[in-house]
């Protein structure tokens, strides 16, 4: 995934969510979107090197919007979640992602599941399977290559894997995929000390049918690209 029209600076706070302030190499200060509702931790260190980028939508109120920072001063991460489907579908596309080729049909949010869903990614072919993909999206750097999920209580994912879970009972194959846009994490977990109720779900999901796999990207200020899969440790 191409990333074009790219400003560099400074993070000098994130704020309200879905807002950042961002200091210029020039010394510009500018108030930017903020793409993930998340709590961004370990991501968001006032100081850090930033990378913004121009929407050219002038109807926008803050035409630019965050999307790398520079963690611990040597990784780089894509903070912007939106981001996450995009890549992992570039993935199965190329064929990076390799335990999810075979598909001759890609369709995106699919409504499914006795909860009220949509599935990101459902993966279909004659005489195979229904292979329904969720995507989260993992930026949380603990140190020593492991990355977690979730950075916050996730009722929502919670639900995701409800629905993935009963997908595996009706036949179907379903996949919970980690998408992983930052160069410092090498493996990948679930994060029992936020969400320990997320944590045991996802071990239930997994022993009911459910695959997890994670894929790490190479990162630079113009492209972000899955490469190369992560092992997930339950």
């Amino acid at each position: 995934m191409k990333l074009e029209n790219m400003l560099e600076g400074r993070l000098i706070k994130r704020y309200k969510r879905f807002l950042a302030d961002i200091e210029l190499d020039n010394g510009r200060e500018m108030t930017v979107h903020c793409p993930n509702t998340g709590s961004m931790k370990n991501c968001a260190d006032p100081g850090s090197r930033a990378w913004i980028q121009d929407s050219g939508n002038l109807k926008r109120k803050y035409v630019y919007g965050w999307e790398l920072v520079e963690v611990e001063g040597r990784y780089l991460a894509c903070i912007n979640t939106g981001r996450a489907n995009h890549l992992v579908r570039e993935a199965i596309e190329s064929g990076v992602a390799e335990p999810l080729q075979g598909y001759g049909t890609l369709r995106t949010e699919v409504k499914y599941g006795a909860e009220n869903s949509r599935i990101d990614l459902l993966l279909q072919q004659e005489g195979r399977a229904d292979c329904y993909v969720e995507v989260k999206n993992v930026t949380l750097f603990e140190g020593d290559g492991l990355g977690t999920f979730p950075d916050a209580v996730t009722t929502r994912g919670a639900k995701h894997l409800r629905e993935l879970m009963a997908m595996v009972a009706e036949g179907h194959r379903a996949v919970l995929f980690f998408c992983v846009p930052h160069t410092g994490i090498e493996r990948v977990m679930p994060a029992d000390h936020i969400d320990p109720e997320y944590g045991q779900l996802l071990r239930e999901a997994v022993n009911a049918g459910v695959e997890v796999i994670a894929y790490g990207a190479r990162i630079t200020p113009d492209e972000v690209t899955l490469v190369r899969q992560l092992p997930v440790m339950l």
